[in-house]
Parts: C-alpha cells; sequence; structure tokens
C-alpha cells in the first residue's frame, strides 16, 4: 500500500517573490510551515519583515532580501544571499506581479506606455530575471523546482488589461518552455493561474460594493473568491516530492471561471 500524501518540505530551501503581499505572505509562510527555510524577497523591508516575523514566531526560518526582480543585478543578488544564507535553493516561487488600478485599465490605444513598461518589467521579465541565476544553480547541483505564477488572464484575457494579459500569457508558456528544456537537469517547472482572489486590494477594487461583488461572483460557479491560503497550498504541494512527476502544468484555481463562457 502506498503511503499517505503529505506535503514535506524539510530540508528544502525556497525563494519566495512577492513575499510581502497577501498571497506571497500566506506562500512563505506555509513552505516554512511544511519545513523550508524561506528567502521573502521584495521591494519594501518592512513588509517582508512582517512576513518573516511570523514565520519566526511559529517556529519557522526566514529571512528577508529587498530585491527588484526587473532588475538582472537584483534579481540575480537575491539567489546568491539565499545560497549564502543558507548553502543550497531548492525552490523558487516567482510569486510578484503588479497590475494597474481600476482607474488605470483602458483600450490599448489609451493604455499607458510608462504602466506597459512597469507591468512587462515585473511581471515577465522578472520571471526571467529571477530564475536564470535559479537555474544555473540548481542544474549544477542537482535539480529543483521552480512555480511561476500567472493568473487566468495569461489564459482568458480580459477587457482593458492588455499589459497585465501580454505579461501573464507570456510567464504561461514561458514556463512551459523551461518545463520542456530543463526535464533532463531534474528541475521541475510549473505554473499557477489564480482566478479572483480575496485580500485588501480585491476588496477595494470589486467585493467591498456588493453590486460589483454580485457581477463578478457570477461569472464563477464556486460563487466566490479563492483565498490566499489555497493558493499556497498549491504551489506547496507542487513544490513538494508528492508531484514528482509533474511538470510543464497550468494549474488554473479559479473556481471554475475559466470553465464559463461569459467574461468579465
Amino acid at each position: 500500500m502506498s503511503k499517505p500524501m503529505t506535503v514535506d518540505l524539510n530540508g528544502k530551501v525556497a525563494v519566495i517573490t512577492g513575499a510581502g503581499g497577501a498571497i506571497g505572505t500566506e506562500m512563505a509562510v506555509a513552505f516554512a510551515r511544511y519545513g523550508a527555510k524561506v528567502a521573502c524577497a521584495g521591494r519594501t523591508l518592512s513588509t517582508l519583515e512582517a512576513t518573516v516575523k511570523k514565520i519566526r514566531e511559529a517556529g519557522g526560518e526566514a529571512c528577508a532580501v529587498v530585491t527588484d526582480i526587473g532588475s538582472k543585478e537584483s534579481a540575480a543578488g537575491l539567489i546568491a544571499e539565499t545560497i549564502k544564507n543558507y548553502n543550497r535553493l531548492d525552490c523558487l516561487v516567482n510569486n510578484a506581479g503588479i497590475n494597474g488600478g481600476q482607474s488605470e485599465r483602458k483600450k490599448i490605444n489609451e493604455y499607458s506606455d510608462e504602466l506597459w513598461d512597469r507591468i512587462i518589467s515585473t511581471d515577465l521579465n522578472g520571471v526571467y530575471y529571477c530564475s536564470k541565476p535559479a537555474v544555473a544553480y540548481m542544474i549544477e547541483h542537482g535539480g529543483g523546482t521552480i512555480i511561476n505564477v500567472s493568473s487566468i488572464v495569461g489564459v482568458m484575457p480580459l477587457r482593458l488589461q492588455c499589459a497585465f494579459a501580454a505579461a501573464k500569457a507570456g510567464v504561461v508558456n514561458l514556463s512551459r518552455a523551461m518545463a520542456i528544456e530543463l526535464a533532463e537537469n531534474n528541475i521541475r517547472v510549473n505554473v499557477l493561474c489564480p482566478g479572483s482572489i480575496l485580500f485588501e486590494g480585491t476588496k477595494n477594487l470589486f467585493y467591498a460594493d456588493k453590486a460589483k461583488a454580485e457581477a463578478l461572483l457570477a461569472h464563477i460557479p464556486m460563487h466566490r473568491p479563492g483565498t490566499p491560503e489555497e493558493m499556497a497550498g498549491l504551489t506547496c504541494f507542487l513544490a513538494s516530492d508528492d508531484s514528482s512527476y509533474v511538470t510543464g502544468g497550468v494549474f488554473i484555481a479559479d473556481g471554475g471561471w475559466t470553465c464559463n463562457i461569459r467574461t468579465f
């Protein structure tokens, strides 16, 4: 009889970008709960320190590394600092990402070039810049796992978000290309595509307004948003040995939204 599936990350070292945000914080906390040492990366030291504090108070091990993933030098420094601190790297979670606010969501002919550049730099270039040095290390040290966070907008574009749609679609195919290239090096690469996840930002955009919330939830068969904890659980599974035959996968976690032909 096979043993029951358990998420075990003991002895592993993980880098999680965007670890000061709602989803990234839960990912970092969950990785530590399952035994990993976690390098928490992001732009703002205070939010990273808050995440690290949560992990340490629960008995885990973590450090904060201030990083601009849109800079290849800063991204390379993140990977180097993690290896310096923990003497290894087993998993990279490219979670960090941005989108324009409601007032910035416009048709392409009216879209801000500056916003386009910022989103592409963070959401797509950042995945490349962080992955490249991580992969170089993993190849030399027997393998590892990479989980890239895209969005359902990467597989089902929504209106007035051309930069976000382009970047997140790029992350999907970049992840699959990496999976093909790196399987022979024992490096697994998968991509997570969240739907509508409930946190402070989406509360302000949609869920604080009853009519807006109902309009959005009408498209989601489960009729609720997801939670950061649910995204963290799936990410931990993809980083664990229990998913050892899984690479090149596109994991849509959206309550069934993309099964519905209607778009929001």
